[in-house]
């Protein structure tokens, strides 16, 4: 009696499986806020790198210029705000080489980003990032958000990661009781709101920038650190 011999099982290769990327973000990034006022858009941002729950980079700038009159800011992986960065300089490039004298406006690429999520999305390879874009476009005002999966819209207030559930409510409020606020008081409603998510969210610091665009051009101002007043917390204990 001979045993029959069996058939071997077939190998299993890595590329067999699903094809995974940016699945667990390294290096992350939280809120990015963005707010209408009278003539154009400001949107600010932490500039913490955080490497899970510690603050590993806290000079990590996550709002970029595009052209003369539009700005982006991302939240969630780092890495992958890079790369997304590669692809509108690309674009910015591209367009520029046609010099037929038109200029990407906010709108097309806050529509252009939207496209490339979703693409990303369909093919599980997600851009793994919520932004913000922000600018002016024939002197309109433009504010819009689009997540990992390609959801998108345009409102008078956004925010991403943690700040959509504490500082719009603190920015819609205000905007609401004050539309046609300035510059300036766009600029201090922010700042609160950056403060409050200091001491509410784990993952961000005091230091922050902020962008301006108005019809002029767009101004990143330099790093801002907010004072801290830790007195509020006169009840935690242990940590002295």
């Amino acid at each position: 009696f001979y045993p029959m011999s069996q058939p071997s099982a077939p190998a299993v290769h890595a590329k067999d499986g699903p094809v995974k990327h940016t699945t667990q973000p390294s290096v992350t990034g939280t809120s990015v806020l963005g707010l209408k006022f009278n003539g154009g858009v400001v949107v600010a941002a932490d500039m913490c790198g955080s490497y899970g729950s510690m603050s590993r980079f806290q000079k990590q700038s996550r709002l970029k210029q595009l052209g003369d009159n539009c700005v982006v800011g991302a939240g969630g992986d780092m890495a992958d705000f890079h790369a997304l960065s590669h692809m509108l300089e690309d674009l910015l490039t591209e367009n520029d080489d046609f010099a037929d004298g038109h200029t990407l406006t906010p709108r097309a690429i806050h529509s252009y980003i939207t496209r490339v999520m979703y693409s990303k999305r369909s093919k599980m390879e997600p851009l793994w990032n919520t932004v913000v874009v922000g600018g002016v476009s024939s002197g309109v005002p433009f504010l819009g958000y689009v997540d990992k999966i390609g959801v998108a819209f345009e409102d008078n207030t956004v925010a991403t990661g943690y700040g959509a559930h504490i500082a719009i409510p603190l920015m819609r409020a205000a905007f609401e009781a004050n539309p046609a606020m300035s510059e300036d008081e766009a600029v201090a409603l922010l700042q609160k709101c950056l403060q409050v998510l200091f001491y509410r969210d784990a993952r961000s610091v005091n230091r922050y920038e902020i962008a301006i665009v108005t019809a002029t051009g767009v101004r990143i101002l330099p790093p801002i650190e907010g004072p801290t007043n830790w007195d509020i917390a006169y009840m935690v204990r242990g940590y002295e």
